[in-house]
């Protein structure tokens, strides 16, 4: 069972927006239900040049098979 740090009440301000007393997350997913149940949980955003180890084991494989000449048909880009 989880332990309740905090209950309190808030109210939408002019912008209709909420605040978060002594948030401890800069970024939050919210998922709203139609019963108007709204639950937040925190999210921790990676920076944009971060890449996953596989990832980058992907895209090496992928280059091998390139020089390789295993590769697709060109994609025609013509209709954007």
């Amino acid at each position: 069972m989880e332990t309740i740090l905090k209950s309190y009440d808030t109210k939408l301000d002019s912008k209709n927006r909420i605040s978060i007393r002594g948030a401890r997350f800069d970024y939050y997913s919210v998922t709203e239900y139609e019963n108007g149940k709204i639950v937040l949980e925190p999210r921790v955003l990676v920076a944009p040049f971060e890449v996953s180890e596989n990832t980058l084991s992907m895209m090496d494989k992928s280059m091998e098979n390139l020089k390789k000449g295993k590769a697709g048909k060109p994609i025609d880009l013509n209709g954007f």
